[in-house]
């Protein structure tokens, strides 16, 4: 209901119309919870409200899941079906991704973010996430963007994180046949327009290892662009690689096992 084309496609819809959007429409959010376990939140609806638990994270998955119970109602599931129906959704691989331990004295999130609005989504949801735990440490960013593909989000990209972040570490993300340096040089243009410190590493790995050797705790380190991907894409090869896998060595090699202290 929310969006402003909203109104244009229920003009020219020859069916039942059921509008959804986090504080308009037939079906709206009420209060929203986010933790490390998931979403609570309350629904309204024409039949009731209705409250409701995701192990999905973040704002635009709470207009996912009022897309979800705006479905279930039309298709004529009573709000006790919908509502288990989203609970017993899994979360989704490489999407706001949790891969660090609860005895880890940082949070460390994998996301399959890579252009400047969902990047932008995923540093509210984060920021959404620190409030939620109350916590006062930092967000730290990992990024990069693919070569052979749109230059021209590069900066905004470089800006956007630069603005909503404490400390961005740019890096490759399938640089294919362009020069990775090249690009990080262009994601740079919009680093530079913000005040936030940023450092440029080429190799992915290293990046990351690097996020995670200056975590402090109570921070958030998020790794953004691959996801669930299980691979990089060079200029003459595809070689394995897993920010999930990486991230977790990273942590295992600098907290061992079972061990909370910083070292």
């Amino acid at each position: 209901a929310e969006d402003p084309r909203a109104a244009d496609l229920v003009a020219v819809s020859r069916g039942r119309v059921l509008t959804y959007g986090e504080t308009s429409g037939e079906v709206s959010a009420g209060s929203v919870v986010f933790s490390l376990e998931g979403t609570r939140l309350t629904v309204r609806t024409p039949q009731g409200d209705v409250e409701l638990r995701s192990r999905l994270l973040g704002r635009p998955n709470v207009r996912n899941i009022l897309a979800a119970v705006a479905t279930g109602i039309a298709l004529g599931f009573s709000l006790e079906i919908v509502a288990k129906g989203i609970e017993a959704c899994p979360q989704v691989p490489g999407r706001f991704e949790v891969v660090s331990e609860p005895e880890h004295p940082m949070l460390v999130l994998v996301d399959y973010a890579h252009t400047e609005d969902a990047l932008r989504n995923l540093l509210h949801t984060a920021h959404d996430l620190r409030r939620a735990l109350s916590s006062e440490g930092r967000l730290l960013t990992v990024f990069g963007c693919g070569g052979d593909r749109d230059r021209r989000k590069r900066a905004p990209m470089g800006e956007t994180a630069g603005a909503l972040s404490h400390l961005v570490i740019v890096t490759s993300d399938n640089p294919r046949s362009e020069d990775p340096e090249a690009i990080l040089a262009e994601i740079e243009v919009g680093l530079m327009r913000t005040s936030t410190p940023y450092l440029k590493i080429v190799d992915r790995g290293e990046a990351i290892r690097m996020a995670i050797a200056l975590a402090e705790p109570g921070d958030i380190v998020l790794i953004a662009g691959k996801g669930h991907e299980t691979y990089q894409v060079l200029k003459d090869r595809i070689i394995p690689f897993d920010d999930r896998e990486v991230a977790r060595a990273a942590l295992k090699e600098r907290f061992g096992s079972g061990r909370n202290e910083v070292r």
